[in-house]
């Protein structure tokens, strides 16, 4: 399973309504430390195919939604499950905390 998209616009349908957990990555093209844990998200959501949706929210092109959540850096990843933010993890990190983390959370 790959990475999907999500705007404002669709984050309550796939985010908030989804049945299973969900991480949202909040990320921009412009973020050097976003592009580099790209690859490890596509990696884990191929390896937890199922167990766990993981999408990406640019928050340049959706304001409305990394304001609500109070995204201040950068990239910011959190977990959401029936409907509510369950963990939080702001900045980069190897795919190998990622992957922890995640597995933690859900």
């Amino acid at each position: 399973m790959a990475v999907g998209k999500v705007s404002d616009t669709t984050f309550e349908s796939e985010v908030l309504k989804a049945t299973g957990p969900v991480v949202v990555d909040f990320w921009a093209e412009w973020c050097g430390p976003c592009r580099m844990i790209a690859p490890a998200l596509e990696e884990i959501a191929g390896t937890l195919n199922g167990k766990v949706k993981i999408v990406k929210l640019n928050v340049d092109e959706n304001p409305q939604t990394a304001a609500k959540y109070g995204i201040q850096s950068i990239p910011t990843l959190m977990i959401f499950k029936n409907g509510q933010m369950a963990s939080r993890q702001i900045g980069a990190a190897p795919k190998q905390k990622l992957e922890q983390w995640i597995t933690t959370a859900v």
